[in-house]
């Protein structure tokens, strides 16, 4: 960061810390207590989709890697691209086993991130539910290094549980960097892990 860009009031940006996403555990605790919301084992990481035979290849040693592990129960890791685009590894672990589906994460992240493919990761997310079957995901954002919920209301509609998501802002914020920006709060409809 240069005189100019102190003069002018930019800051540099926050990079990702993917240490943060061991957290998430102790976070979870947090959230059971404060919302009544438990983990559901599923989880995913996002990223632009790249073309080539380096991405590809990429994705095949997460996958390999991922899909090595013997305590894994349920279907294996998979790939999957949403309505919009974008292409995301889902890992399932059973709803207690919240650690390991955080190295899942923290693993694709950093392998992505080792293989060059850095720049194309949006975010991960771990999904909640709590007994009247609501869904929450604590979302963190690859480039910010931060957390946030969404919660999207159970009617089916496209719309969010906006006073939900800030009860579990102010429960999570001395467990997680919480996202201070709310427009940066960007919904994931449809997310395959949610």
């Amino acid at each position: 960061m240069g005189l100019l860009d102190i003069l002018l009031g930019r800051t540099k940006p926050v990079g990702a810390d993917l240490d943060r996403l061991f957290a998430l555990p102790s976070a979870a605790v947090t959230l059971e207590a404060a919302a009544a919301f438990r983990p559901t084992g599923q989880g995913a990481v996002c990223f632009a989709t790249v073309e080539g035979a380096a991405f590809e290849q990429s994705h095949r040693e997460v996958q390999a890697l991922l899909d090595a592990d013997t305590d894994r129960d349920g279907p294996p890791v998979e790939l999957r691209q949403d309505d919009y685009g974008y292409s995301w590894l889902v890992s399932r672990r059973s709803p207690g086993q919240l650690s390991a589906l955080v190295n899942d994460l923290h693993a694709v992240n950093s392998q992505m991130e080792v293989n060059g493919f850095g720049p194309q990761l949006l975010c991960s997310l771990a999904g909640f539910e709590d007994v009247a079957g609501r869904r929450l995901a604590l979302v963190y954002l690859y480039k910010r290094g931060t957390f946030y919920p969404f919660a999207p209301l159970p009617d089916g509609t496209q719309r969010r549980d906006n006073p939900l998501e800030l009860q579990v802002r102010a429960a999570l914020s001395g467990d997680l960097r919480i996202e201070p920006d709310l427009s940066r709060w960007f919904p994931v409809w449809g997310a395959p892990g949610l």
